[in-house]
């Protein structure tokens, strides 16, 4: 017997988010040493946010900066959609124009997953932790 329209469950109510909070990225900044930065993401990665953390990385490569070596640690990202994906994609050739080294410093499955699926990982320097990622040579 087949199912007609009548006999499917209702479509869910949409899902009410926390607001605005919900939407938000979180970017912290450090200078561990001289011409080294650090910049923590938290937050989803999406259409909405990914523009902060490409200006927030993108500024890293002035050349009055003096920075060498860039560090995303995305543990804290809850949610990385394609948007952030082509952020990363779009800081990584930044970086490199920029002759500026970019790592990536991350063991969450919600980032790593994405990346993985869209065959990113080889064009990123990934490692466990900032510490790991700072320390590499």
């Amino acid at each position: 017997m087949s199912e007609t329209r009548e006999n499917l469950p209702a479509d869910p109510p949409s899902a009410r988010r926390g607001g605005d909070v919900d939407d938000q990225i979180t970017l912290g900044q450090q200078s561990p040493a001289p011409g080294q930065v650090v910049i923590e993401v938290g937050g989803e990665v999406d259409m909405l946010t990914s523009p902060q953390l490409r200006s927030a990385v993108i500024e890293q490569f002035g050349t009055e900066a003096g920075v060498e070596l860039v560090v995303l640690a995305l543990d804290g990202v809850s949610f990385l959609g394609t948007s952030g994906l082509a952020v990363l994609i779009e800081v990584r050739e930044a970086a490199h124009a920029a002759g500026v080294e970019l790592r990536l410093a991350c063991t969450a499955r919600r980032v790593l997953r994405p990346l993985t699926i869209a065959g990113l990982v080889p064009l990123f320097d990934i490692h466990d932790t900032v510490e790991q990622a700072l320390a590499a040579t």
